[in-house]
């Protein structure tokens, strides 16, 4: 058997037995000059082609040039301001959704713990409206002491918020409670009985203030009684005005000899420059062992 050969041109030979050689590739097209890249032998498509891949390759790292420090300032303030905007994103979406889900369970487990403290009741049945005085209620003064309920059916039949004791944001307010301002009336008292609410975020209680109308009712639930007062008028104040809470709303030197109440809120929305005040007067009461408010029905 023979074996492999390399020619002097290249291409393998192989002789055969009977000393016939193969005939070897066929070489570049005829004509074609020899060249240093290697391509002018191709088609002219391919030549232009390979010319033009090698002329960017070379013209490449040129194109790639330094930023200028304009450019990179630039670009440096770019990124903060994207990443600012996120986070302002961020804090707008914590600010205005989530903290109304967590005041929101916050309430529901504060109404929850205070009913059950208060024992049951039979909600369904109409207690008899009564016109003599009031039941005296428990004087509390600690931050965040629950005092009540606040009931308000312009809001919604389910609408149910504690009323504690004090306007601190992070211990009453913002747990989407209503605040009793020191040093004003008790519920059911003589004087005027001023609270304070969120209008939003945080739950808020007054978020639809703006819907209250004069005689709508407006519900204070204690251990032992109902006290219902209806509303009476409503305007918007600078945040400064604080004679609205006072024992006469108004009028801070008057003595007071009706049984009143304010409550203030923020306005107008996501600017809160101004204070939304309610004032209500007071009308019956209904103990809570006999049933519930007609209104509340």
């Amino acid at each position: 058997m023979g074996r492999h050969t390399l020619g002097a041109d290249g291409p393998f030979t192989q002789p055969g037995a009977d000393g016939v050689e193969q005939r070897p590739a066929a070489p570049s097209p005829s004509g074609a000059p020899a060249s240093s890249d290697g391509l002018d032998w191709l088609p002219g498509w391919e030549r232009d082609s390979g010319e033009r891949a090698e002329a960017a390759a070379v013209a490449a790292p040129k194109a790639r040039r330094r930023p200028s420090v304009f450019q990179m300032l630039l670009g440096f303030v770019g990124e903060l301001l994207i990443t600012a905007g996120v986070v302002i994103g961020l804090f707008i979406v914590w600010q205005v959704w989530w903290t109304d889900i967590i005041a929101g369970q916050e309430q529901e487990e504060q109404i929850a713990r205070v009913k059950g403290q208060w024992g049951s009741q039979n909600e369904t049945k109409i207690g008899r409206a009564r016109t003599d005085p009031p039941p005296a209620v428990e004087h509390v003064t600690g931050i965040g002491d629950v005092e009540g309920i606040m009931y308000i059916p312009k809001f919604g039949k389910d609408y149910e918020h504690s009323i504690e004791y004090g306007t601190s944001l992070s211990q009453v307010l913002d747990k989407g409670a209503f605040g009793h301002y020191k040093d004003t009336a008790y519920v059911g008292e003589v004087g005027n009985y001023s609270l304070a609410a969120h209008r939003q975020t945080y739950g808020a209680p007054m978020r639809n203030v703006d819907k209250l109308k004069a005689g709508d009712p407006i519900i204070v639930g204690t251990k032992d009684a109902y006290f219902v007062y209806y509303v009476n008028s409503s305007y918007v104040v600078s945040p400064n005005d604080v004679d609205v809470v006072a024992p006469v709303p108004k009028q801070p030197e008057t003595k007071p000899t009706e049984r009143l109440m304010t409550i203030t809120t923020c306005h107008p929305p996501f600017v809160s420059d101004k204070r939304w005040i309610i004032h209500a007067k007071y009308d019956h009461w209904v103990a809570r062992s006999d049933g519930i408010p007609a209104e509340m029905k």
